[in-house]
């Protein structure tokens, strides 16, 4: 494998742009569990080092959004009470000052995931009528973690026909909420067959797939899954392979193979609960490079 560094890292200070706000600031949330007040100054604290451009926002509840107490850092709102509660979200980040990089709202009725999708399409767009969420603010409507069925197909239809994007939860806490390959493999591809951008969550902070040694869990690599996404955008037969590819330089000769800025068009970043491991992977396998 040749050891230059990729055409699209730039050799100069800062975030080259295939890595520019991959990452959303997920650290109060679990395992990393931090208290808001530390996350706020850690991400405040941040905006003075060469990798800052890496992250795109603060992720947060709905709920915690008055507590965040500095009105120049960008949320990404995660709304805990259903289609319902999204205007009343965005007010409170309206009050607060703060900038609403993104919201982000998971399907709550597994019986109903169409209609589900309709009434969280519905509030979003009254939002939009009355001034509370721009046009161009992305929001990621999260389908639950299971088989592609034709509920779920069909809540993704509604997402698609509404603009809005995806979101993929791809790992957690215990062993059976992380998808198997084949399942993040047919929630790419349907996300693709709509010509719909996704994010993923949780579990993902790592480039490449591995064993964790302590909780025995397998995880699932950003890498794998922006390789992968591009091949299954490519019409390839090999995305399972890049999904299952735990050896990097394997993986970097995988990810040599496609365009991976034309994959960040569809697959735009990860909430990770840290940002010091993500960006460690990337600076190690030679993908971004430390002034």
């Amino acid at each position: 494998m040749s050891t230059e560094l990729p055409a699209h890292v730039s050799g100069a200070s800062g975030v080259p742009p295939l890595w520019s706000g991959f990452l959303d600031d997920a650290a109060v949330f679990p395992p990393g569990n931090a208290a808001l007040p530390d996350a706020v100054a850690a991400f405040r604290a941040r905006r003075d080092e060469w990798y800052a451009d890496l992250v795109a926002s603060l992720v947060v509840t709905d709920e915690r959004v008055p507590a965040v107490s500095d009105p120049d850092i960008p949320l990404s709102i995660v709304v805990t009470g259903g289609a319902g509660a999204i205007a009343g979200a965005l007010r409170l980040a309206v009050k607060a000052g703060n900038p609403v990089a993104g919201l982000e709202i998971a399907l709550r009725d597994p019986d109903d995931l169409a209609g589900n999708a309709r009434r969280v399409v519905a509030a979003v767009d009254a939002a939009r009528v009355d001034g509370l969420l721009d046009d161009e603010t992305p929001v990621f409507v999260e389908l639950p973690p299971t088989e592609v069925t034709h509920g779920w197909e069909s809540a993704a239809d509604e997402v698609a026909g509404a603009e809005l994007r995806l979101k993929f939860r791809t790992g957690g806490v215990e062993a059976h909420f992380f998808p198997s390959t084949q399942q993040v493999a047919a929630w790419i591809d349907a996300a693709l067959d709509r010509e719909v951008a996704f994010k993923c969550t949780a579990g993902l902070h790592n480039a490449v797939r591995h064993r964790d040694p302590e909780t025995g869990f397998e995880h699932h690599g950003f890498l794998n899954v922006l390789v992968a996404t591009q091949r299954l955008f490519d019409g390839g037969s090999d995305a399972m392979a890049d999904l299952e590819e735990s050896d990097a330089s394997a993986l970097l000769d995988r990810a040599a193979d496609v365009d991976l800025a034309r994959a960040r068009r569809w697959f735009t970043g990860i909430g990770s609960c840290s940002i010091l491991e993500p960006l460690a992977d990337l600076t190690d396998l030679g993908l971004m490079e430390r002034p």
